[in-house]
């Protein structure tokens, strides 16, 4: 399978939908999967630019075209009826398969998701392209508790959206860094399945975004990383 990480840095308007579509189309020939990060239609401090720039979902059927040719997973703002969900959408095969939204939403030091967002309350899994998939955002996969669904859950492969601002420096690496791969690792080896971790870079309001996306192996071990604080996309070929 081949997979492509999507480093974006997304900017605060909906010009990133252009960007997206614009990725999407230079990869889809040589991929089978793109994924981009958490936000990544909508940029991450939206406050009160949610009113004006948060996704109906029948704004996005170009994805649904896209997705006939290469499976699309983008994390977006989302307004849901009167409220706004934080979400991961999946679309395969001419359709959305999955809309995940974010069940575990910050709200501590630098993070407020909790006064924009609305959280979901579940986690699943779902079949796409011959494989059972679970997708999580961000802060979903910081709780043991979600840990041990997703071992229930038994995906082959899973998604994770993240948008994480760095914070921790040290001579060789960060501190967040080190805490995320950590995560993804265990919770790879865990479940026996692969994991695609996406998180975004670039900069927003004095938050800066530390990139480092990366595959990990059903053993737990980091096989392809993107670089920190750039701007990037690969693809890799992945086993199933």
């Amino acid at each position: 399978m081949r997979v492509t990480l999507a480093q974006t840095s997304p900017k605060l308007d909906r010009s990133n939908l252009d960007d997206v579509v614009t990725c999407i189309q230079d990869v889809q020939v040589n991929s089978d999967l793109i994924v981009f990060p958490e936000l990544a239609l909508s940029g991450y401090l939206l406050q009160d630019k949610l009113f004006e720039d948060a996704w109906l979902l029948n704004e996005l059927k170009i994805f649904e075209s896209l997705s006939e040719k290469i499976d699309i997973v983008v994390g977006a703002a989302l307004q849901d009826g009167g409220v706004f969900r934080n979400a991961g959408l999946y679309y395969s095969k001419g359709k959305l398969v999955c809309k995940h939204i974010k069940v575990h939403l910050p709200n501590y030091g630098m993070f407020e998701e909790a006064r924009y967002f609305e959280g979901g309350d579940k986690f699943e899994s779902f079949v796409a392209s011959s494989q059972k998939i679970s997708m999580l955002v961000c802060e979903d996969l910081w709780h043991k508790s979600v840990h041990q669904e997703l071992i229930t859950l038994n995906p082959d492969l899973i998604i994770v959206l993240v948008a994480s601002p760095a914070r921790g420096f040290n001579e060789k690496t960060l501190d967040i860094q080190n805490k995320w791969y950590k995560i993804i690792t265990d919770v790879a080896k865990e479940c026996s399945a692969q994991l695609l971790f996406v998180n975004r870079v670039g900069f927003e309001d004095g938050l800066g975004f530390w990139g480092g996306s990366c595959v990990v192996n059903s053993s737990g071990n980091i096989t392809h990383k993107l670089p920190l604080f750039k701007q990037d996309i690969q693809t890799f070929t992945i086993e199933e």
